[in-house]
């Protein structure tokens, strides 16, 4: 890896030289620069940003590229108001907007408050950005037109379009090395388009490999579950040796992308596009460790590193999404119809280590000493969508959206925990469907949507304008569950033993929109917006607790923990953008007001520790978010943004974090920062006759932020940073190469946590968990460590 970097640097400092020498040895004819105009079609009409009085930010391919974002990670640190915690591949990482959050900043916590779509259609998915035409972020309440999901906002995805009258295609490819790994890690591309029958008929092509190589090692995983001490002499080598083995590098990652595009234009009304996208993502384990996590009980206290975990059994995860769907729009003359199908699948299966929970559970497991606990998740999803929608296409002052949707979710799950050797240890005997399975939950449940919007403008004045917008949904949900602990029910041999339990949960309402806009005579343009998100409530399928609770473990719900109630949120905005020196800078701010009702939040049931969502109250947020680009003579651009968001309930939520366990009005919501900035310098200038060299240096920062709501229930506060990037592309007329550094000073820092300082004996309140010298469960997310790479790429036409 060191070789690698010198001859990076190297090529670097020549490649600097050659171009400082020609830059200086020929002057080129000055440039009048503007701006880049991005089109946008998030209000379902085609604008630019500037254009459109709606907070949205949006990142073309040529952005993309130039600032090195690779996925949504990466495009949070450019979109004011939007915090992506990242927790590493494994774990979904949680999107927050403008702090609308109360869950806390464990695995998997994302609160499902933003919506996130690919073209037209909703699909939960981090998508890796290759052959991406662009990136559209929608800041606020998007009920009307997106429907439930959208509490905070939107992301849309949209992919390049086949081109009907070319022949083209690219070639890509990426080199990087990252430190702390011991491997290389690269990427692969190749997109090809053509028409069939030129201009009416062509097909695009993609396929994308993306291998990032691991920096997390694993230090203590069993040699042979069931059989291996996990918990050796530590002071003795040879014990460890025997027991344990370290696997270095775990939590590396694979993403492979693949699309196909069919798009058929006959005749000038008539556009139709039938694309099916397909993405798997392997993980090889967490991007946790447990450095300075573990109590000072722990025969492990001070052996862990910045960079390692001490889980006891290896914890890989899998992830397939595809998604085919059909676009057709016609032009009817008065308006544009739209017809978007979409039908989706997600499958994903993981491992996890589960002993330190079940340690809590029961603290007799710890009898066992070769006792281990792990996990076999599994899930599916498919989904149905439909949306027809009618656009008018009239010159006059009057202009109107009218649209159907319905969407139709069906999920299945099975969760299984494994304690391997127990049942031996017990003596055997133990009827049960699978040997060793201590716990086993299943699940399926089916969601319908369906609703009515439209939105209707008018202009008043050439300068003002008033729209109006509303949505009148219902849901139906059907949710059927049952769980079961296998060695304690003394003769499960059959899965159909499992008492399912069926919670039916439907509602309707409606939703409304108001935005007024006026454009001043130099060119300034002013909103105002009053609008609504939702998302549908339901059941959490867990049977309910008997009057009298056994002496053994039990799965089971209290009343208060059987079913949820829909959340709601009304944003009041104020904005302005402008565009100032012929197009030479920009400047938007916006100031917002969010009030949030009912809020949902992921908890556990006080008997069993089962994962449900509960309400937690109301909330609200109130801030401002700034963004600004300008050209700077003939060579420099320099962009920046600042957002800050003060988010905190409004009323006590007195069982938030379980029976009597609670937070106040006025508590802090965790997850995101106060505080987010960053700042972006573009230098371009020609070299070698007729090539651009671009260098780009991008910093992005962001507050402190807590874990939990209040910092209440053992939460904690994770320091602000601040990251920078630095970049170097030469282009030719069809190729470009590119040297970048991402986290140029090697910064490591926490962004998220797993579990919480009671888990290691830490815990203020005295509220300890289990066996707290033998807990390992409480850990960091860390940030990705310096990565240097190469990129190359090449284009070609036919």
């Amino acid at each position: 890896m060191k070789k690698f970097k010198r001859k990076i640097l190297a090529c670097a400092i020549t490649t600097q030289l050659i171009t400082s020498y020609h830059a200086s040895a020929e002057e080129k004819p000055k440039v009048d620069k503007e701006i880049e105009q991005i089109e946008v079609t998030a209000t379902r009409r085609s604008g630019s940003i500037q254009e459109a009085p709606i907070n949205i930010t949006a990142l073309n391919s040529d952005v993309i590229k130039d600032q090195n974002i690779g996925d949504l990670e990466d495009v949070a640190r450019w979109v004011p108001g939007l915090t992506v915690s990242d927790q590493g591949g494994r774990e979904g990482s949680p999107i927050i907007v403008r702090g609308l959050n109360t869950n806390s900043s464990d695995r998997g916590s994302d609160g499902g408050t933003v919506a996130t779509y690919v073209g037209e259609i909703p699909l939960n998915i981090n998508l890796r950005l290759t052959d991406i035409d662009r990136v559209e972020v929608l800041i606020g309440p998007q009920g009307t037109l997106y429907g439930a999901g959208t509490l905070g906002g939107a992301i849309r995805y949209l992919l390049k379009q086949p081109q009907l009258d070319i022949t083209e295609g690219s070639v890509s490819g990426d080199l990087f090395a990252i430190n702390e790994s011991d491997d290389t890690g690269g990427e692969f591309g190749l997109v090809f388009n053509t028409p069939l029958i030129d201009d009416v008929l062509a097909v695009r092509a993609s396929v994308n490999h993306y291998d990032r190589p691991g920096y997390i090692d694993y230090k203590y995983v069993v040699r042979n579950p069931g059989v291996s001490n996990p918990n050796p002499d530590f002071t003795n080598q040879d014990d460890i040796d025997e027991n344990l083995q370290r696997v270095n590098d775990v939590n590396d990652e694979q993403i492979t992308t693949g699309r196909f595009s069919v798009r058929w234009q006959p005749n000038s009304s008539i556009d139709a596009t039938l694309n099916y996208f397909y993405q798997k993502q392997e993980n090889g384990g967490n991007s946790t460790s447990q450095y300075g996590a573990l109590a000072n009980s722990s025969a492990l206290q001070g052996t862990v590193g910045k960079y390692e975990n001490a889980a006891r059994v290896l914890e890989p995860g899998e992830q397939e999404n595809d998604l085919l769907s059909l676009e057709i729009k016609a032009d009817l003359g008065f308006a544009e119809l739209v017809s978007a199908s979409g039908w989706s699948s997600y499958e994903q299966s993981g491992q996890r280590d589960q002993t330190d929970l079940l340690y809590d559970i029961w603290t007799g497991y710890a009898d066992f000493p070769a006792f281990v606990g792990q996990t076999l998740d599994t899930s599916d999803q498919d989904n149905f969508t439909q949306e027809l929608r009618l656009v008018s296409a009239s010159e006059g002052p009057l202009s109107w959206i009218v649209g159907g949707y319905y969407n139709k979710q069906e999920n299945l799950s099975d969760d299984r925990e494994y304690t391997p050797g127990l049942t031996d240890f017990w003596g055997g005997g133990i009827a049960n469907v699978q040997k060793d399975l201590e716990y086993i939950a299943l699940s399926n449940s089916e969601i319908t949507e369906k609703a009515l919007f439209g939105e209707a403008g008018y202009s008043f004045t050439d300068q003002f304008d008033i729209t109006l917008g509303a949505r009148l949904y219902e849901y139906d949900i059907s949710t059927n569950a049952g769980s079961a602990t296998p060695l304690y029910s003394g003769d499960f041999s059959s899965l159909d033993q499992i008492e399912m339990e069926n919670v039916s949960a439907n509602d309707n309402g409606n939703l409304f929109k108001f935005n007024a806009n006026y454009t001043f005579d130099s060119g300034v343009l002013a909103y105002f917006t009053v609008s609504e998100g939702f998302r549908i409530g339901g059941g959490n399928g867990i049977a309910p607790c008997p009057d009298v609770l056994p002496e053994q473990q039990i799965v089971c719900a209290l009343p208060s923990e059987e079913d949820y109630k829909a959340d709601t949120t009304v944003n009041y905005e104020l904005g302005f953008k402008s565009t100032w020196l012929r197009n030479r800078l920009h400047f938007n701010a916006a100031l917002f007001n969010v009030d949030w009702n009912d809020a949902q939040v992921g908890s556990s049931t006080v008997n069993g520790q089962e994962l449900i969502t509960s309400n937690a109250g109301s909330a609200n947020s109130k801030g401002v978010e700034i963004s600004s680009r300008a050209i700077i003579g003939d060579h420099w651009t320099a962009y920046a943004t600042y957002a800050y968001a003060k988010a905190e309930l409004t009323e006590d939520a007195p069982d938030l974090f379980g029976i009597g366990i609670g937070a106040m009005n006025g508590d802090r919501l965790p997850g995101a920062p106060e505080h987010q900035f960053s700042f972006g310098l573009r230098y371009e200038q020609d070299v070698l006759d007729d090539k651009l060299l671009s260098v780009n240096y991008g910093m992005t920062a962001q507050s402190d932020m807590i874990t939990k709501v209040g910092l209440r229930d053992d939460g904690e506060t994770l320091a602000g940073y601040s990251l920078s990037n630095l970049s170097a592309k030469l282009t030719g007329d069809m190729w470009s190469a590119t040297l970048y550094i991402d986290n140029l000073f090697d910064k490591y820092a926490f962004t998220s946590v797993r579990r919480d300082k009671s888990w290691a004996g830490m815990s203020t309140s005295g509220a300890n968990k289990a066996l707290p010298e033998l807990q390992r469960v409480y850990a960091h997310y860390t940030t990705t460590p310096r990565t240097i790479g190469m990129k190359f790429t090449y284009n070609f036409e036919l």
